[in-house]
């Protein structure tokens, strides 16, 4: 396994920690928005509660030279004019309020500092001022004294003893008994505030590097201890490939993972590969060692012709000349099945392929073995006409060689299926031998001659053609006391 960047374990941490940094990035900036609210939000709480208290003075009358916030906030109150009629005391600077001057300036219409008017009861604007007991945000009071219920928030600055921080003003509107209106500014400070936020801030932005170190190389442990069976069938498979040892198989994990099914599944498929090696070991020395004898005979022959014509034994190299051209052709056909080639998509008849056979064989093999029909059930199936009649064709010479007196084909109809049986009055296969006999190169009377025999490659190419077709090939017993081969098809649909 690369020890790079590019490992899975590499690319597991990295991914691990960029997510969980995004997701603490988001958060955090959610903590700080959530923090910041809240206490922006005490801040004009405690404004406000300082400003209707201003606001409450100047309504019961009190001195705009005596106000003075509970807190000891900011204060400016402000008249329509934007004239400062009061501010708190060491107020050097301020913005965000009605005004930005910080010197408060006598009433035009007040003979003192009491905050009442000249002419004492101010009934000349009655109409004017008179809110009719607490409309437009007023609240209810005595007289013409009232406190607004509306209040403004915003922000601005400060400047108090040569200090100068963010503060938070509430707008509290006010009429004194005389009926002059004002707007009462205090201001909240924000220091706490931002102190809070940039503590919280500066922890984050610790913790978070230490928490993604953290993330990082618990990721990279886990994923490398994940992966360590990984690494183990990789050795492994490399040292296979380099011996090209077969029989040696990955370590499979005790746990039950996907790590766990990878190295069985590559067991399983370690188990196929070598046993399609040594099936076609087999083959190719099953194939060798059957070409070997009729070229052998073959060669003799022909020698023996050309030392001494008269003795040549025509017919016989006739014969071997055959057999070594029907093995040729099976096995290519046996070649041309394993790489897996497709059959035709033509309508065969299975009893018009049957009849056939029978008239192709009306007369006896050999002399002893009569081939004959019986019932032939109408019906067609998709495939390729010659691989089907070599089918046939092989299941009808197993029968000749092994039955005492007659071969009977048959087509039946079952539901969806058509069955092709080939049975005959032999001995028939013993229940131990039924699946055996399929196999390549396999003659079960092995004390007979190979010209008696075969190659022993009939009924193997007989049930891969099956196969191919989406069909099978089974033997059983026959009525007759023999075999009885029986090739089972689907039913071609109607035709287009």
């Amino acid at each position: 396994m690369r020890r790079g960047f590019g490992s899975v374990r590499s690319k597991a941490a990295l991914g691990a920690t960029l997510v969980v940094a995004l997701a603490l990035v988001a958060a955090g900036i959610a903590v700080l928005a959530v923090l910041r609210g809240n206490l922006t939000d005490q801040a004009d709480l405690q404004a406000e509660a300082d400003a209707r208290g201003v606001a409450s003075q100047i309504a019961t009358g009190e001195p705009f030279k005596k106000l003075e916030s509970e807190d000891h906030h900011p204060m400016q109150v402000v008249d329509d004019d934007k004239r400062v009629r009061a501010v708190s005391d060491h107020l050097e600077a301020v913005s965000g309020t009605g005004s930005k001057s910080v010197k408060a300036h006598p009433s035009p219409t007040t003979s003192g500092d009491d905050g009442h008017s000249g002419d004492g009861d101010g009934d000349d604007d009655d109409s004017d001022d008179d809110d009719g007991g607490g409309g437009g945000g007023w609240g209810n009071g005595p007289g013409r004294a009232k406190v607004s219920d509306d209040v403004d928030m915003s922000g601005g600055t400060a400047t108090v003893h040569g200090r100068t921080g963010d503060y938070r003003f509430a707008a509290v509107e006010a009429r004194t008994p005389a009926g002059e209106k004002v707007t009462v500014y205090v201001g909240a400070p924000l220091a706490a505030e931002q102190d809070t936020v940039s503590t919280v801030r500066g922890a984050m932005l610790i913790g978070l590097p230490l928490l993604l170190v953290v993330v990082a190389g618990v990721t990279w442990l886990v994923t490398r201890r994940s992966l360590r069976p990984v690494e183990g069938i990789r050795r492994e498979m490399a040292a296979i490939t380099a011996s090209e040892d077969l029989g040696r198989r990955v370590p499979e994990p005790q746990a039950r993972d996907e790590v766990a099914r990878l190295a069985r599944t590559t067991n399983e498929t370690l188990a196929a590969l070598q046993a399609s090696v040594e099936r076609q070991r087999r083959f190719v020395a099953d194939a060798s060692h059957e070409l070997r004898s009729p070229i052998a005979s073959l060669r003799t022959q022909l020698e023996v012709g050309a030392a001494h014509p008269e003795l040549l034994d025509v017919e016989g190299a006739v014969e071997d000349t055959v057999r070594l051209q029907n093995l040729a052709a099976d096995l290519l056909l046996l070649a041309r099945l394993d790489a897996g080639e497709r059959p035709a998509d033509t309508r065969v008849d299975l009893a018009g392929l049957a009849s056939g056979e029978v008239a192709r064989r009306s007369a006896s093999v050999r002399g002893r073995v009569a081939v004959r029909a019986g019932e032939l059930a109408p019906g067609e199936v998709l495939g390729s006409r010659g691989q089907l009649g070599r089918v046939l064709g092989n299941l009808v010479d197993n029968a000749c060689r092994h039955a005492e007196s007659e071969a009977v084909l048959s087509v039946r109809a079952e539901g969806r299926w058509l069955v092709l049986a080939v049975a005959d009055d032999g001995a028939g296969v013993p229940a131990p031998e039924r699946e055996r006999i399929f196999e390549r190169f396999v003659r079960l009377d092995d004390a007979r001659s190979r010209d008696d025999g075969g190659a022993g490659l009939g009924l193997a190419i007989a049930r891969d053609v099956a196969a191919r077709h989406g069909g099978t090939l089974t033997v059983g017993a026959s009525p007759r006391g023999g075999a009885c081969f029986e090739l089972r098809l689907e039913r071609a649909g109607p035709p287009r």
